[in-house]
């Protein structure tokens, strides 16, 4: 699907909302200390903005894996994003597969609490990232 410019600019703008959001979220899991659903809810904020950017540059992605590979070819090769980035949004991701689906894995305070600060900064990367180079 083709969208028009207009369009593409309100879903980039619903999604970036929508990472914020899912990101106060993940604190308000992490303050219940329910780590499992603060890891989704990490990851989700970030793909939420991943995704926005993609939408932002006109690239499509069909599932969370080719939301992953587009980010890493179209920014984190090109040097747009840090590769530090590109390995956060990496580790977010299999953290996430690994808390939905992974029954023999238990996500504790340790796994999630380094990842709470860098995961608002790579937020705010990308948002600063489509709305000051676009």
């Amino acid at each position: 699907m083709i969208l028009q410019q207009k369009d593409r600019e309100e879903i980039v703008k619903l999604r970036m909302e929508k990472a914020k959001a899912t990101f106060l979220e993940a604190k308000g899991n992490i303050e219940m200390r329910f780590w499992q659903t603060a890891a989704n809810r990490l990851y989700y904020a970030c793909y939420y903005a991943v995704s926005a950017l993609l939408i932002q540059n006109g690239f499509l992605a069909h599932t969370h894996s080719g939301v992953v590979n587009q980010f890493s070819f179209h920014f984190v090769k090109n040097g747009l994003i840090s590769k530090e980035y590109g390995k956060l949004y990496k580790q977010l991701f299999e953290l996430r597969q690994t808390g939905d689906y992974d029954d023999w894995v238990r996500i504790n305070e340790e796994d999630i609490i380094i990842l709470i600060e860098p995961a608002q900064q790579f937020i705010e990367t990308i948002e600063n990232l489509i709305y000051n180079f676009n």
